[in-house]
């Protein structure tokens, strides 16, 4: 049977997350705050407030990896590159089901086939014709130049790309009946971009980029100096799902300390903030008066990584011992404690995890909680000890443990002392750890140098496939050289499988397989904060965990 995606929306492709409605845990740690100062910050690149219309002034502490979607799948880089480039397909906030954006049509025209048809007279804003030859180009080079820091992975399914006209795209699958693909033309892995700039086997410097101007998206960028300050302003060209921005300029500017983030919210200097303020500023910046707080749910998860060659007893090492290994990865999951964590660090506005699938998700289930510690959440010192003994591993092993600030917030230096804390409290741990800022961080970790390392994750998609497919197919974004067979074959089964009991079956399998061999730890699960002035419209009063962070449908005044 034919499935078609019209422009209008009126016939959405069944994927899982639309198969499984799910009502999503409410928490408190997705927090918007409205201040109710009226000034705006000032700085070279588009000009100041006139008739071209008002400025929206963004201050973040994330960092930009790089310009190229090719060469990044990190927060900081996702925020620019939602805005300059566009998907053949998006979701529009506060659902997960996937809509038109420069696609006009999306068909399921054979079994392992979907058929794209553009939106005409597509253009790039240096005014190249956007068509799809760009298309394949641009899915093509995903899959040659596979960084490693890139989001390529998630086209695991992609056979090959054809363009048999000027607005007609064929995806090819691998395996059939894979009704997450339209989610994937939705991410950061399907950016159209235009062949005419972009090397087709290499990642293209920041600089470059800007210069050639290859903007699709509903802004362009005007100057950019690199997490310092970029200035933006509407794409005339742009003709996606959002359609013409409600503010046409936008600055975003980086700080390197929340501190001076928080001092320039309260005396007016900007407009929003969006990562990432630690919690007992956004507590202090809502008891202000004029400042509405809005609460929401949250996809995000906080986690531990092990690095399978360089851990205690890794392949790469000179005491590498399979089961030792796992034996200590075993006895880390018996010894912290989520729940202090939650509390003590933040405040209760994240909650703990016992799986990778963040809890109200289809097909989560808390693996990690019957396995560990208590079996109930809690920690266990002698689970931990037993586990160790049984192995053969002398104690205390000591473990590198590398965790960020600059990208995961200022909180992680609290979070990270108190996992140090927790392990060491065992007798059974000596823990060096150690920060490194997110420019050299993701270098370093998919070079094998991080032992042990945290990362965090926000979906592409809201499936649960997107917490496992990514995380533990060989090769995976997370790099922990973790595959094992079964593993792999449960993913592929899930990714198509069209019976709803029977792919939540196949999930709940994986988290348990994955919960036992321990290649990360989940830690915490909950949401970023988002904070705005009073005279900033466009945010939902409560935000749901389908929200999506878009300047173009933010006001200002």
């Amino acid at each position: 049977m034919l499935k078609s995606l019209a422009e209008d929306g009126s016939s959405p492709i069944a994927t899982p997350a639309a198969r499984h409605r799910f009502g999503v845990l409410a928490l408190s740690a997705a927090v918007l705050v409205a201040t109710a100062a009226c000034t705006s910050a000032k700085s070279g690149g588009s000009g100041s407030d006139d008739a071209a219309g008002p400025v929206l002034t963004i201050g973040t502490t994330d960092q930009v990896v790089s310009l190229d979607p090719a060469g990044s799948w990190d927060a900081g880089s996702g925020t620019i590159a939602d805005e300059v480039y566009a998907p053949l397909l998006s979701a529009a906030n506060g659902t997960s089901d996937v809509t038109p954006n420069l696609a006009a049509d999306v068909k399921l025209t054979a079994p392992t086939q979907y058929t794209v048809t553009l939106k005409p007279g597509l253009k790039f804003a240096n005014g190249h014709d956007l068509t799809s030859s760009d298309v394949k180009f641009s899915f093509d080079r995903q899959l040659r130049i596979a960084d490693e820091n890139g989001p390529s992975t998630l086209l695991y399914n992609l056979a090959s790309t054809a363009a048999p006209d000027p607005t007609t795209v064929v995806f090819t699958l691998k395996t059939a009946d894979d009704s997450l693909f339209p989610q994937v033309l939705s991410t950061g892995a399907g950016f159209v971009l235009d062949e005419e700039v972009f090397p087709a086997d290499k990642v293209l410097d920041d600089d470059a980029v800007v210069k050639a101007r290859p903007w699709n998206g509903p802004y362009g960028i005007t100057s950019y100096t690199k997490n310092s300050l970029v200035a933006f302003e509407a794409n005339s060209a742009y003709r996606g799902q959002l359609g013409t921005p409600k503010t046409p300029r936008v600055r975003l500017k980086y700080y390197t300390d929340p501190n001076n983030l928080k001092l320039d919210v309260q005396q007016g200097g900007i407009d929003v903030v969006y990562r990432t303020l630690p919690i007992a500023d956004l507590q202090d910046l809502s008891g202000k008066p004029g400042v509405t707080v809005h609460t929401g749910s949250g996809n995000g998860i906080r986690y531990l990584v092990f690095d399978f060659k360089s851990q205690p007893y890794g392949s790469a090492t000179g005491q590498a011992d399979p089961a030792k290994a796992l034996a200590v990865r075993q006895a880390v999951a018996h010894s912290v404690d989520r729940a202090q964590l939650a509390s003590q660090v933040y405040k209760n506005t994240f909650e703990p995890l016992y799986t990778s699938v963040p809890d109200g998700i289809t097909g989560a289930t808390p693996s990690f909680k019957g396995l560990y510690g208590d079996r109930n959440g809690g920690p266990s010192k002698d689970a931990a000890a037993a586990v160790l003994a049984a192995a053969g591993v002398q104690t205390p092993v000591t473990l590198h443990l590398q965790y960020n600030t600059d990208h995961y917030g200022s909180s992680s230096a609290d979070e990270y002392a108190l996992v140090k804390t927790q392990l060491e409290a065992t007798g059974l741990f000596k823990v060096d750890l150690q920060s490194t800022e997110w420019a050299q961080y993701g270098k370093d970790r998919v070079a094998d140098l991080y032992p042990l390392y945290q990362l965090g994750w926000y979906a592409d998609y809201l499936d649960a496939d997107n917490y496992l497919g990514t995380f533990f197919v060989p090769d995976s974004w997370v790099h922990s050289g973790y595959g094992d067979p079964a593993v792999q074959a449960l993913i592929e089964q899930e990714q198509t499988e069209t019976d709803p009991a029977a792919r939540t079956k196949q999930l709940e399998q994986i988290q348990d397989a994955t919960a036992r061999q321990v290649p990360l730890l989940p830690l915490l699960q909950g949401s970023t904060a988002i904070v705005t002035r009073s005279d900033v419209r466009g945010v939902p009063e409560r935000l749901n965990s389908a929200y999506r962070f878009r300047w173009a449908e933010i006001s200002k005044g």
